[in-house]
This record gives C-alpha cells, sequence and structure tokens, in this order.
C-alpha cells in the first residue's frame, strides 16, 4: 500500500526535485496562458466572421454608401473590422473628390487607406498567435529537460545503494515522466488552436482582400 501511495501523482509531484517541480510549474504556465489565448481568440474569431457577416449585408444592399460610412463612423467598434476597412477607403475617396483629383489618382488614396486599415485589422486578429506557436514548440522540450534531470537525479541516488531494485528506482523515473507528460499537454492544444486559428484567418483574408478589390471596382465605376 507504501508504495501505490509513493506512486501517487499527488505524491510524486510534491516528492520530485526542485529543478523537475520548476520546470512543472513553467509548462502549467504555458498551458494556463495557452488555453486563456485559446478561448479569447476563438471569441475574437467569432464575433469578427459575424460583424463581417452584418456588414456585407447592409453593404450589398445597395444603399447609399455615404450614409452607411457615417453610420459606421459613429460606432466603429460595433462593426468590425471590414466596415472600419470599407470608412478608411471611402473617407479617403470623398477627400480625394473634394480636392478635385482625377484618374488614377482618385483611387489611390482610398487603395492606400483601405491597405493600411487592413494591415492593423489582421495584425490586430493575430494578437498572441506566436504565443501559440512558441508554446507548441518549446513546450515539449521543456518536459524533456524535466525528464532528463529527474532521471539523471533517480540514477545519483541508485548509486549510494547496495542493491538497486524496481521499487527503488520506479518513483524516480515516474516523477521524470510525468514532466513530459505536462509538455505534451501544454503543447498539444497549442499546436491545434494555433493551425486552426491560422487557416480561419487566411480565409477572413482573403475575404477581405476580395471586398477591397470590389470596393475599389464600385468606386472606378462612380469615376467613370
Amino acid at each position: 500500500m507504501q508504495a501505490t501511495s509513493d506512486l501517487s501523482l499527488i505524491s510524486l509531484l510534491l516528492d520530485a526535485s526542485i529543478p523537475v517541480q520548476l520546470v512543472m510549474l513553467i509548462l502549467l504556465g504555458i498551458s494556463i496562458l495557452s488555453w486563456a489565448y485559446i478561448f479569447s481568440k476563438r471569441a475574437a474569431l467569432k464575433r469578427t466572421l459575424e460583424q463581417t457577416r452584418r456588414f456585407e449585408d447592409d453593404f450589398w444592399a445597395g444603399g447609399d454608401l455615404a450614409v452607411l460610412q457615417q453610420s459606421i463612423s459613429s460606432r466603429r467598434a460595433e462593426h468590425g473590422a471590414l466596415a472600419r476597412i470599407f470608412e478608411a477607403g471611402m473617407t479617403e475617396f470623398v477627400k480625394a473628390r473634394r480636392s478635385q483629383s482625377s484618374g488614377p489618382a482618385l483611387l489611390d488614396g482610398p487603395r492606400r487607406a483601405m491597405r493600411a486599415s487592413y494591415q492593423r485589422e489582421m495584425d490586430t486578429l493575430e494578437t498572441h498567435l506566436n504565443f501559440l506557436a512558441s508554446a507548441g514548440s518549446v513546450s515539449p522540450y521543456i518536459g524533456l529537460l524535466g525528464t532528463v534531470w529527474g532521471i539523471m537525479h533517480a540514477f545519483i541516488g541508485l548509486s549510494g545503494m547496495q542493491q538497486a531494485t524496481l521499487a527503488s528506482v520506479a518513483p524516480g523515473i515516474a516523477e521524470a515522466l510525468i514532466a513530459t507528460a505536462i509538455g505534451l499537454f501544454a503543447a498539444i492544444p497549442a499546436v491545434v488552436a494555433y493551425n486552426r486559428f491560422t487557416n480561419e484567418l487566411d480565409r477572413i483574408s482573403i475575404r477581405f482582400d476580395s471586398f477591397i478589390d470590389e470596393f475599389l471596382n464600385i468606386l472606378q465605376r462612380q469615376v467613370n
């Protein structure tokens, strides 16, 4: 019964050497941050997709673009990323017409404004993705470091024994392997979430790019 107690998860964590416990705490912190970023990013992307859909419905409804621009300007945060891209381009287009620009110069301002706004929005959406990528790639190695140290510590402890048995080496090996398990536990969700979010961001990016091109075509027809 004593051996079973010594090999319980709680006992192994509490009886682990200080370096192994430090590794476990680091991995636990990485895992907590990863899950926090996963939930916040999931909510942010879902909100962005809903706002994009609503804006596209309003835009393609055929209403006055100036009225739509004013509506967005009064409540920018509520309309979402694509609406802010549209507002940036429409604002520059109105300024260019007031300054009596003509030809390609009339669309250069809106194009640059929308591209700059597009980049800002994508940078915001990509926040914390680098952390998830780093967590997914580094966590297994941090866990492996704890495992190597734990195994080394276990065998050093055996050097002073007259007779080494499985019962004497098992606790040290088990606590060392827990570090690897925790490393994988921290890495796998981060990798899965990173790949999922990257794919969704690629689709959002293509959607924004297509809108910019279509909106510029609409402005081109108004100029002609």
